[in-house]
């Protein structure tokens, strides 16, 4: 009589108690791989770093692109990344960021009791730094 045992050679009881053992090492790899592609391709907002109270306006729109945010608040500060600039460094920082960014654009968060005349200054000099699409926020009003 021939025993089982002798007819599954290798295959025997021992190998029926052994686990499968997973490989982890090409699936963290993935997942570094897809973390450095997201940071890669995310574009990040620049901030102006400060609140403002915008003013309202019926034919305001949403921009669906990613801006350069400058602000300026109620008393005439100028504010970008959270950092309070003066007038006459606006356009080397812009000209910086349209360096890294040539099709960006620049959005101006004016307060609704800012001084017309310093937004203005704001406008000219972001224009001066070549930057081609200037706009100024506003909330859109609901009538």
């Amino acid at each position: 009589m021939i025993s089982l045992r002798g007819r599954l050679g290798r295959f025997g009881s021992e190998s029926i108690n052994e686990e499968a053992q997973i490989d982890m090492a090409p699936l963290i790899d993935m997942v570094f791989i897809l973390l450095i592609f997201f940071l890669v391709t995310t574009s990040f907002v620049r901030e102006a770093g400060v609140d403002v109270q915008r003013p309202t306006a019926s034919t305001a729109t949403t921009r669906e692109k990613a801006a350069m945010m400058v602000a300026v608040d109620k008393q005439g500060r100028i504010f970008i990344d959270r950092r309070q600039v003066d007038v006459r460094s606006v356009r080397g920082l812009v000209e910086r960021y349209l360096a890294e960014d040539p099709g960006g654009g620049v959005v101006i968060i004016a307060d609704r009791d800012s001084n017309t005349g310093g937004v203005i200054e704001v406008l000219d000099q972001c224009r001066l730094a070549g930057a081609k699409n200037v706009s100024v926020a506003a909330n859109r009003r609901s009538d």
